[in-house]
């Protein structure tokens, strides 16, 4: 039988082509199959716990991610000197919850007309949020009324540049503004309360969302009256906060947000806008709270309740936080009819119990909205009627500013031996703290919006301070 050369060359090449086809397919196949050795994501992250890792919120509230800004909020003019940027303002009332500066960097004892040079000003939501300060960023809880959330917002210190924001949903309304606290925050954490009782903890240089807790839908916390003022502790890596309702404080793990311990709630105590105190008494380390019902002292270490009373109770708007004065010592002040009282914590039989030292009615000494300041021996508050007053421990008027120096409801803070004071016309007035008498040493007019209640914060030189809607950052080491 004879083949034509199509009949024996066309199988031949079909052979040819499919066997080299098939060389390809198997080599390619090898260099698919060769393995690569893969990093484990533990050791490829170690810059901190990984979103995994991360506990998932147990809440409704959907974090919105982190976002850079850019553009400066009204910078200083290049005429204004560089100022070194140090110091710090790490939570409420200071590093050591006191009110005081620390810092030895020196400031102005006295001012022109002109009062300190302002630095920069940046705008705000409504409300009296106040800042905390730690590494050259400025901290702040603000809220953000359109989109109905929570913004954690970061500047630059020393310009006042926004460096990023983030936020969460939580709808609020506004009860004379909306933002109420201070956060706290450390080289890795911020960690803030917001209106509605959200619990939120961030990284301090991205502001990425850690972890949230809703304390009202895990703890049945009752929002107080004009929303929460509360501002949150850290300490040890924890943050600690009065939830009220089932549990009368907690410690969240910083890292996770794991709850570490719970103090129990057995007489249904609520949260109020007074902060935790944290104070050290014969070695051991307490939490003071004024809850709703009275104080009360618990153990740093697990929560357990190491003495209560109920014979301090603010029944509206309980404000002020507890000021320790040593020695056991604790000066607890409010308004609307509270007045003040010294207790004092004593040993008895190995437990503690709580004395009364004295009580002063509301017309002689008190505070309605900010926590006095105990320095060099002497308490200093702005009383109900808006004076300056000044208090020895054992309960002795020193003096009062008179009726030409009112600071109502305003922000007040001490660095330096002088105090600094926001009165209703945006005016800071720098006061020697002394007790031989009030001694006014400058005034000048900073901010021109209302309602400066929000917290002071001081950081080397610069001063903090805000109005219903704008913070501005002075220069008050620069002398006159």
């Amino acid at each position: 039988m004879r083949y034509s050369l199509i009949e024996i060359g066309l199988p031949l090449f079909v052979v040819i082509v499919g066997a080299l086809a098939f060389g390809r397919w198997l080599a390619d196949g090898r260099r698919a199959l060769t393995a690569t050795p893969r990093v484990p994501i533990a050791q490829a992250q170690d810059s901190g716990p990984r979103p995994e890792d991360v506990i998932p919120p147990t809440t409704t509230p959907t974090p919105v991610p982190a976002t850079a800004v850019t553009p400066p909020t009204t910078p200083p003019d290049d005429t204004t000197p560089a100022i070194p940027v140090s110091g710090a303002w790490p939570r409420f009332r200071g590093a050591y919850s006191d009110g005081i500066s620390y810092d030895r960097t020196p400031l102005a004892t006295r001012w022109t007309a002109d009062g300190p040079p302002r630095l920069w000003t940046a705008p705000l939501g409504e409300g009296y949020a106040g800042p905390a300060v730690l590494n050259g960023r400025v901290y702040l809880l603000d809220y953000d009324a359109s989109a109905k959330q929570d913004v954690l917002r970061c500047f630059a210190l020393h310009d006042g540049r926004e460096l990023w924001r983030s936020g969460y949903a939580s709808p609020t309304g506004k009860q004379h503004g909306y933002s109420r606290t201070v956060p706290a925050v450390t080289e890795h954490y911020v960690v803030t309360l917001g209106p509605r009782c959200i619990v939120s903890c961030a990284d301090a240089a991205t502001g990425k969302q850690r972890w949230m807790h809703d304390l009202v839908a895990e703890y049945g916390t009752a929002v107080p009256e004009w929303n929460a003022g509360q501002c949150p502790l850290i300490e040890d890596g924890r943050a600690i906060i009065a939830p009220g309702g089932s549990a009368l404080l907690v410690a969240f793990d910083c890292a996770t947000g794991e709850e570490i311990w719970r103090t129990p709630n057995p007489d249904g105590w609520k949260m109020t806008h007074s902060s935790i105190l944290p104070l050290t008494w014969k070695g051991r380390r307490l939490y003071v709270y004024c809850a709703s019902g009275g104080v009360v002292g618990v153990d740093a270490a697990d929560g357990r309740v190491l003495w209560k009373t109920a014979d301090w109770v603010v029944r509206t708007a309980n404000i002020p936080t507890p000021v320790s004065l040593g020695d056991g010592r604790l000066f607890l002040s409010g308004g609307y009819g509270a007045g003040s009282k010294m207790i004092r914590l004593v040993d008895k039989e190995g437990d503690i119990a709580v004395e009364e030292l004295f009580h002063k009615r509301e017309a002689e000494f008190g505070a309605y909205q900010q926590t006095p300041i105990y320095y060099n021996g002497h308490i200093y508050s702005v009383i109900p009627n808006g004076q300056l007053a000044c208090m020895s421990p054992d309960g002795e008027i020193r003096w009062k500013s008179g009726t030409a120096h009112r600071y109502a409801w305003n922000a007040y803070t001490l660095a330096g031996g002088m105090l600094y004071l926001l009165n209703d016309r945006g005016e800071l007035s720098l006061v020697t703290a002394t007790p031989r008498g009030f001694s006014l040493r400058g005034k000048a007019k900073v901010l021109d919006g209302t309602e400066l209640w929000g917290p002071i914060a001081i950081a080397g030189r610069r001063l903090l301070a805000r109005d219903l809607t704008t913070m501005v950052c002075l220069d008050i080491g620069a002398q006159p």
